[in-house]
C-alpha cells in the first residue's frame, strides 16, 4: 500500500504551480528574495550551486538562473566572486540600502505608530499645477497626489529629505484638524485589500497541513519559505504602510501579516537547517531574526 501523500509537499507543489501559472517567473526577483531573507542576515554571499539547488526546486531552469545572475550582476546588485570552478555572489554596496529598507517592511511587526503628523506640498496659484519631474520626485519620496496640484505624506518618523523638496512648492506641516473617514482613498486601498485576500486563499492549503503537524524537508522547508516571502514581499512593499487610524475597518493587512507569520516560523527551523547544511556563515544576528514580524513564536 501506498504511504499516504504529504499534505505538506502537495502544498507546495501547488505554490510551484502557480508561481510558472503566472507566467515565465521572474527569476532575478525571485533571487532578491532569497538574497535579503536569507542570505544577507548570513553575510550576504552565496555559492551559485546553493542557488541553484533551490531554484531547481522551484523548477527553475538552470540557464535562467544564470542569465537573472547575469542581470542583477550588471545592475550593480551583486558581484560575482571566482574560486577555482566555483561562482560565489555577494551583494553589493550599491543594493545594501534598498536592502534594508525593504527588510523593516517586510518583516514589521504591524502598522506604523503615528502621532498625527502631515507634511503637505501645495504649487503656488501661478505656477505649474503638473510638473512630471517633481511629481515623480514626490512619488518616490513617499507623497500621494491630493488634487489640485497638491501632494500628501504621512509622517511616520522622522522627516527625511527636506533639503531635497522642491523650491516652487508651499510646504506645510503639521497635524490635521479633521481627517475625513474616505481619506485612505488616496492610497488605492481596495485594489491592495483584494491581493492581500487572494494571497490568504493562496496560503491556505500550506497554512492548514502545517497547522496539523505535516512537515516539510530543510530543502522543500527553504523553496516554501522563498514563496511565502517573495508573495508577501511583492504585496507589502505597494502597501503605503498607513497608520492604523487610516486603515478601513475590515483591512485584511493585519490578518495576512498574522498568517505568514505563523507559517514562516513553522518553516523557519528546517530551512535554516537546509542553509547550514549549504556551508553559508551563521546568522549574524539571530536573536533579530527571531524577532521577525515582532517574533516568531511559532519556530522550532
Amino acid at each position: 500500500m501506498d504511504a499516504p501523500a504529504n499534505p505538506a509537499v502537495a502544498a507546495l507543489d501547488g505554490l510551484i504551480d502557480r508561481l510558472h501559472a503566472q507566467g515565465r517567473p521572474r527569476v532575478w526577483s525571485l533571487v532578491i528574495t532569497v538574497f535579503g531573507d536569507a542570505i544577507v542576515p548570513r553575510g550576504g554571499r552565496v555559492a551559485l550551486s546553493v542557488l541553484q539547488e533551490l531554484t531547481t526546486r522551484l523548477r527553475v531552469e538552470p540557464g535562467a538562473l544564470r542569465t537573472a545572475m547575469s542581470r542583477l550582476a550588471a545592475d550593480h546588485w551583486v558581484t560575482r566572486e571566482r574560486e577555482g570552478r566555483n561562482s560565489y555572489y555577494r551583494l553589493a554596496e550599491e543594493g545594501r540600502h534598498a536592502f534594508d529598507l525593504a527588510t523593516r517592511r517586510i518583516y514589521a511587526a504591524g502598522p506604523p505608530a503615528w502621532q498625527g503628523g502631515w507634511t503637505v506640498t501645495v504649487p503656488p496659484a501661478n505656477g505649474e499645477g503638473r510638473n512630471p519631474q517633481r511629481d515623480h520626485w514626490l512619488h518616490n519620496n513617499g507623497f500621494v497626489r491630493a488634487g489640485a496640484g497638491s501632494w500628501v505624506r504621512l509622517e511616520t518618523a522622522e522627516p527625511d529629505g527636506d533639503q531635497d523638496l522642491p523650491d516652487d512648492l508651499l510646504v506645510i506641516r503639521g497635524n490635521a484638524l479633521h481627517i475625513p473617514f474616505e481619506t485612505g482613498k488616496l492610497w488605492g486601498l481596495p485594489a491592495l485589500a483584494e491581493a492581500y485576500r487572494d494571497f490568504v486563499q493562496e496560503l491556505a492549503p500550506l497554512a492548514e497541513a502545517l497547522a496539523k503537524g505535516a512537515r516539510l524537508d530543510p530543502l522543500d522547508a527553504m523553496a516554501a519559505r522563498t514563496l511565502l516571502n517573495h508573495g508577501w514581499r511583492k504585496i507589502v512593499l505597494r502597501d503605503p504602510g498607513l497608520p492604523a487610524a487610516l486603515l478601513p475597518h475590515d483591512w485584511p493587512g493585519e490578518e495576512v501579516r498574522a498568517l505568514v507569520r505563523e507559517i514562516y516560523g513553522r518553516l523557519a527551523g528546517p530551512s535554516e537547517s537546509w542553509l547550514d547544511g549549504a556551508d553559508l556563515p551563521p546568522l549574524i544576528e539571530p536573536e533579530k531574526f527571531k524577532a521577525r514580524f515582532g517574533g516568531l513564536s511559532q519556530m522550532r
